[in-house]
């Protein structure tokens, strides 16, 4: 077996271990389609923040009706729900850039820099985590 050490390799992880050039591509496909999942999951909270729209629909013909309690009932829980997706939201969002991030240094690390002598590289978010709430329960989460 041949051994090589970190200098000899484009990437060095840091403790020092070489990474060779095609283990970091594989990492960054996997970062590149992690961030494509989340993007996906990004779509279905659109498709569901359109679903919540009908029951504020539903919640409108309740009050007309005079059918107070199934409105309130209905509003509650689209709030609830929309909260949900705000906090989902931030959270794909934040975990996007971070995965981003992730993926274009270990393209400039393994490739080096573009043509331009400059690799673009996303920016890291500034906070480890944009949201702390870790459950849904109605009334338990605040807007702003």
């Amino acid at each position: 077996m041949i051994s090589q050490d970190a200098s000899d390799m484009p990437y060095a992880t840091p403790d020092g271990q070489a990474m060779p050039l095609l283990a970091a591509a594989d990492l960054q496909d996997a970062l590149m389609v992690a961030s494509n999942d989340l993007e996906r999951l990004q779509r279905l909270l659109e498709d569901a923040t359109q679903s919540l729209m009908g029951h504020f629909t539903q919640a409108t013909g309740h009050i007309e009706t005079g059918a107070l309690t199934q409105a309130r009932q209905n509003i509650g829980g689209a709030i609830t729900a929309l909260q949900f997706q705000d906090m989902a939201s931030q959270l794909i969002t934040h975990t996007s850039r971070r995965l981003r991030n992730c993926a274009d240094r270990i393209a400039r690390d393994t490739m080096g820099d573009d043509e331009d002598g400059d690799a673009v590289i996303a920016e890291a978010p500034l906070r480890p985590n944009p949201v702390t709430q870790d459950e849904m329960d109605a009334g338990s989460v605040e807007l702003f």
